[in-house]
């Protein structure tokens, strides 16, 4: 359908696709759910807890929400994360990201309607977005990039509405979703100047664009007041001691070798499409190549731009941040954020819907659906799983075992209101597994006392009670002050690839 027809048929179509993308979203989160491995990503459980610990802590607060990660993500789980039986099993994190997954779909499926004045069209954008093997994994976890794509979609939809109507409702639209997109992830910073050009430039009335940059930058301005409150340090994010920068130089200092494209824009752009390939496949990104000369002469242009732009941070983050990227047919041969060419998939399905409309009008439907089923063809011919799901599925095969063991064992032994020290971070889901409440424990999000402990265990753990049950990894500060505080190991569990991890008790207490 196109022209008039198209949009009479609008609010019908949507609820159809609407319809569609929670079928499909469900089906594959419930099967991942499942068989355990929404959690398999460190930052998927990592995430989880942030959210969880916000209000579940000794110290509840804002200043749970942490300082590197954006906050949107959290505060979005914090309803589901909140019920014990989701946050134990980690259905919690499962619920939002299939939400942002028919969010992302949808507003794809208007944005390309609207451009192409093809409901066959922005079908096949949906379709092709939907049915992606590492989209529909990423979207049964926890894990910010389906949250970011549901904003960037949003917006993409609200300039182009922009652009057709003048409304300022499109511009109030577009500012939320911007400061969504900043609030989630930091390539949503990188959007807001390009996409201020824009609205300068299709701007009838110039206040617009003022109106749109001036509520844009909302997000961003709060995040470094988040830090400068907090912290003291507005950059805490960016150049503090737990920021991507601080640790890769860190690794640096320690012998490790530099990351491909750490100032090598040919390698970073290498690598970037190198996990493009794998993540999006070749078959997508050949018909998107193909279609992009279609999409100009259909008025795309901002589309394809607005949906570049992502992949070309992430190009940037390679060449300037200490960011990594390794996909297993390139040096160092191994699986590590492969999900940040996630950002290609809308790209290089927006550009490949519109190849369908050089198909006669009636057609157009049935042509999307046999492009879908035909890249589902592919991938189940060629034996291709999610690239981010192998992934997530080696990388934490060690972390997933100790875990399980710790969980076992404190699930047995540990007596609730016993109260557990333990260093935030991987060992916080030992504590989500055995279904020990975060307010139980004691950790650096709890400021001045747990720094308190680490500096003086034998008179805070012993003597003040802070915490009769301890919970490390051998030579931390944790694990030191357990020991200096004359706790006594009661299981330690050593897992290949792993750091060994130990269980301590006051055994004075206890009895």
């Amino acid at each position: 359908m196109r022209g008039s027809k198209s949009s009479a048929a609008s609010p019908r179509s949507s609820l159809a696709v609407a319809a569609l993308l929670a079928a499909i979203g469900g089906c594959a989160a419930w099967w991942c759910f499942a068989r355990g491995y929404s959690l398999y990503y460190g930052d998927a459980e990592a995430h989880l807890n942030i959210a969880r610990r916000i209000l579940d802590s000794r110290t509840p607060g804002a200043d749970q929400i942490g300082t590197v990660w954006l906050p949107l993500p959290h505060f979005l789980l914090i309803p589901f994360v909140m019920r014990d039986a989701w946050w134990h099993s980690g259905l919690a994190g499962v619920l939002p990201s299939v939400a942002c997954f028919v969010i992302s779909g949808l507003f794809l499926f208007s944005a390309a309607r609207r451009i192409y004045s093809s409901t066959g069209a922005a079908l096949a954008v949906a379709l092709l977005f939907a049915l992606n093997p590492n989209i529909l994994y990423l979207q049964a976890t926890p894990m910010t990039e389906l949250p970011f794509l549901a904003s960037l979609a949003a917006l993409l939809w609200a300039t182009l509405w922009f652009r057709d109507s003048q409304s300022p409702w499109a511009v109030l639209i577009a500012a939320a979703a911007s400061n969504a997109a900043s609030l989630t992830r930091y390539e949503g910073w990188f959007l807001i100047p390009f996409v201020c050009l824009y609205f300068l430039a299709v701007s009838k009335r110039k206040w617009h664009a003022v109106l749109f940059a001036t509520l844009a930058t909302l997000g961003p301005l709060a995040w470094l007041a988040h830090n400068q409150y907090y912290y003291s340090n507005a950059l805490e994010f960016y150049n503090g001691p737990y920021s991507a920068a601080a640790i890769y130089q860190r690794q640096l200092a320690q012998g490790g070798f530099r990351y491909p494209g750490d100032h090598d824009w040919l390698t970073a752009a290498h690598y970037y499409f190198a996990a493009s390939r794998w993540v999006a496949g070749w078959p997508l990104l050949i018909m998107g190549s193909a279609g992009v000369l279609v999409a100009l002469t259909r008025r795309a242009g901002w589309g394809l731009v607005l949906l570049l732009l992502p992949p070309l941070f992430y190009v940037w983050s390679l060449h300037s941040s200490g960011t990594p990227i390794f996909v297993p047919d390139l040096a160092p041969f191994s699986w590590y954020n492969t999900r940040y060419a996630l950002a290609a998939v809308p790209l290089a399905a927006f550009a490949a819907g519109a190849l369908v409309t050089l198909v006669p009008a009636r057609f157009q439907v049935k042509t999307s659906i046999i492009l879908a089923l035909a890249m589902i063809g592919v991938w189940g011919f060629t034996g291709s799983s999610s690239i981010s799901w192998k992934e997530s599925q080696v990388n934490s095969e060690a972390r997933r075992a100790w875990t399980a063991q710790a969980a076992s064992f404190l699930a047995r032994e540990y007596r609730p209101g016993s109260g557990i020290i333990f260093p935030f971070g991987d060992l916080t889901g030992v504590l989500r597994e055995a279904s020990i409440p975060l307010r139980e424990g004691l950790h650096e999000g709890n400021g001045a006392a747990f720094d308190a402990a680490v500096a003086r265990p034998d008179l805070l753990l012993r003597e003040g009670g802070l915490a009769e049950w301890g919970l490390a990894f051998s030579g931390d500060a944790v694990d030191a002050a357990l020991q200096k505080a004359g706790f006594v190991l009661r299981r330690q569990i050593v897992v290949k690839g792993a750091p060994v991890a130990g269980i301590y008790v006051d055994i004075y207490h206890r009895e």
